[in-house]
C-alpha cells in the first residue's frame, strides 16, 4: 500500500472515522500543529540529551500522539472514539507535567531579563519547541472557542508543557538536572 492515496489532492482530509474536512479545517489546523511540535521534540531528541531529558521527551511525544487523536476526532465520534480503547489526555498527565516543573524549579536558578535562544543547540531547539507549543495551544484554543469538543486537559497540558520545555532549556544552560521524582524537595 502507497503513502500516496490522492484523497487530498483536492484539498479535503480525513478526521478520524472518515469525516471529510477541509485541510484548512480548524480542528486539522490543532492536530497539526501539535504534529509539528512532536516533530520539533524529535529534533530535540536528536541533539542527544542527557538521559533524563531524552526519556522525558520521549514520555511527552508519546503523550502528543494520543493528543493528535483526540483533536482528530470529530465531537460526534468521541464516544466511539473511547470505545474504541482510544484514551484522552487527563488530569494525570497534567499533575506530572507539574511535578517536573517544581523538580527543575527546584534546581534551576532564576534567569535574569529575557531568555535569548540559542545559547547551544540543545537548548535552541528546546526553545523552538516551546514557541512551536505555544502555537499549537493558540489553535487548540480556537478550536475550543468555537465548540468542538476539546477537553479542558488537553488546552492545560499545552499550557504546562510549554513552561516545562522553557524551563528544560534554561536547565541544559545551566547545566542542571532536576530533583528525581521521589527525590527531597521535589514539588506536586
Amino acid at each position: 500500500m502507497s503513502i500516496v492515496t490522492r484523497q487530498g489532492d483536492n484539498g479535503q482530509t480525513s478526521l478520524m472515522y472518515g469525516r471529510r474536512v477541509p485541510k484548512q479545517d480548524m480542528r486539522v489546523e490543532a492536530y497539526g500543529t501539535v504534529d509539528e511540535l512532536n516533530a520539533a521534540l524529535g529534533l530535540v531528541r536528536a541533539q542527544r540529551p542527557p538521559a533524563w531529558l531524552a526519556d522525558a521527551v520521549l514520555r511527552v511525544q508519546r503523550e502528543l500522539i494520543v493528543l493528535m487523536g483526540e483533536l482528530a476526532t470529530a465531537p460526534e465520534h468521541r464516544t466511539r472514539f473511547e470505545s474504541d480503547g482510544f484514551s484522552l489526555l487527563g488530569l494525570a498527565q497534567v499533575e506530572r507535567l507539574e511535578q517536573e516543573v517544581g523538580r527543575v524549579e527546584a534546581v534551576l536558578k532564576a534567569p535574569r531579563g529575557w531568555a535569548l535562544p540559542g545559547e547551544n543547540p540543545l537548548s535552541a531547539a528546546l526553545d523552538f519547541a516551546r514557541t512551536v507549543c505555544r502555537r499549537a495551544e493558540r489553535r487548540v484554543c480556537a478550536l475550543r472557542s468555537e465548540a468542538q469538543g476539546v477537553s479542558d486537559a488537553s488546552l492545560v497540558y499545552l499550557n504546562r508543557l510549554s513552561d516545562l520545555l522553557w524551563l528544560w532549556a534554561r536547565s541544559v544552560e545551566q547545566g542542571v538536572e532536576p530533583l528525581p521524582e521521589t527525590g527531597e524537595g521535589a514539588r506536586s
